[in-house]
């Protein structure tokens, strides 16, 4: 568990991935990535998990901006069928 939750902490600091694409990514389910690098990495790495935290946050703030432009998308693509 502690190297899952490393390698998950170390690929969202190198991508500034999300939870979702990182447990897509590794393959695994977006409540395990959280409970890896919100819980699991502070103890194991407390820096990384510093820097990791930063990003989340990052993501949550502009979270709704994300489900905007998907939904301007897809209504784009559907009054063009």
């Amino acid at each position: 568990m502690e190297r899952r939750a490393r390698a998950c902490g170390e690929y969202i600091l190198e991508t500034g991935c999300t939870v979702r694409t990182c447990a897509v990514h590794f393959n695994i389910s977006k409540s395990t990535v959280h409970k890896d690098v919100t819980e699991r990495l502070e103890a194991v790495d407390e820096e990384l998990y510093l820097k990791v935290r930063k990003v989340l946050e990052k993501n949550l703030s502009e979270r709704h901006i994300r489900g905007g432009d998907a939904t301007k998308r897809k209504y784009k693509r559907l009054k063009t069928l």
